[in-house]
């Protein structure tokens, strides 16, 4: 252990955020990752910028986590210092239509909060298991909706360590993609606009899609949600089920008999089992069809 580094870690958020070997598979929706060197959770913006300018100071890897959820991370794990946006960096306010909330706020948690302030237009996100950081970088979005129909601005902290407010336009939201992510910046800080509406019609649509997901997505399992990307006129679910892949597992990792667009851990799948089944359907799917899959979900560490 660099002994070093560990203590000035310490020094900016306290030995109790600071986790040495920790296993990456508790913190991913997929449950699957060896450990990372160091586990570090920050409680303010300050500390995120001086942890992250400690890395760079040392020359450590560093990689920001939400949630977890859009991430397979190596059976060897991660050399280098994980910083976990979580629970400790949360809070969100509400004036008026705009809700602000800090990075590792929970989608769930900031719709449900829109719910209660008869705020609609985020019940798209209420579904998704992620952060909201996470879901700027990727412009994330579900049933017709994206981020970016929603986001008014993104306060961001740059590689060099500034911090900018971005506006919706200067953040350059595609499909799954956003200038944060092309720069590999921090985001720290997410503006929605919203619309007054009717509490019950909102209630209502936040548990229709509910039920939608309960009912076409395999949440019973772990898994990283959508594993690729939607190819252009084309659906990767249905593409990987026309190739007879539905239900085609390699050890514990599955594609998913309820929705072939899933890789699902059936209990004790490795991050090589997954690797090893994604390319299986990336060359499937290739050679029938002749479409390049590309993985939504984002591989992190050593496998």
């Amino acid at each position: 252990m660099n002994q070093d580094l560990y203590n000035q870690l310490c020094e900016i958020v306290g030995s109790d955020n600071v986790h040495v070997d920790e296993e990456m598979k508790k913190h991913t929706t997929f449950r699957i990752g060896g450990p990372a060197d160091f586990y570090v959770l920050p409680h303010s913006k300050d500390e995120i910028g001086r942890v992250v300018q400690v890395c760079k100071n040392t020359g450590e890897p560093f990689y920001v986590l939400g949630n977890g959820s859009n991430l397979l991370v190596g059976d060897k794990g991660y050399r280098g210092v994980i910083i976990q946006i979580f629970k400790n960096y949360s809070d969100i306010i509400i004036e008026g239509t705009q809700i602000t909330a800090k990075s590792g706020a929970l989608l769930s948690k900031v719709a449900k909060k829109a719910l209660d302030a008869g705020l609609t237009g985020f019940e798209f996100a209420s579904g998704i298991p992620g952060t909201i950081g996470g879901a700027v970088v990727m412009n994330a979005g579900a049933y017709g909706g994206e981020m970016k129909d929603v986001i008014l601005s993104a306060t961001v902290m740059t590689q060099e360590g500034s911090i900018q407010k971005l506006s919706n336009q200067e953040l350059q939201l595609g499909y799954r993609t956003s200038l944060v992510a092309r720069q590999n910046d921090i985001v720290l800080e997410v503006s929605l606009e919203l619309k007054k509406g009717d509490p019950d019609q909102i209630r209502s649509l936040m548990e229709e899609l509910k039920n939608k997901r309960v009912t076409k997505q395999p949440l019973e399992y772990p898994s990283a949600g959508s594993t690729f990307k939607r190819p252009e006129g084309y659906f990767a679910g249905k593409l990987i089920m026309d190739v007879g892949l539905r239900g085609f597992s390699v050890g514990d990792a599955q594609v998913s008999e309820k929705h072939c667009g899933f890789v699902i851990n059936k209990g004790n799948a490795s991050a090589r089992d997954i690797v090893a089944l994604m390319d299986e359907v990336t060359g499937r799917v290739k050679e029938q069809f002749g479409v390049t899959l590309e993985p939504e979900v984002k591989r992190l560490g050593e496998f």
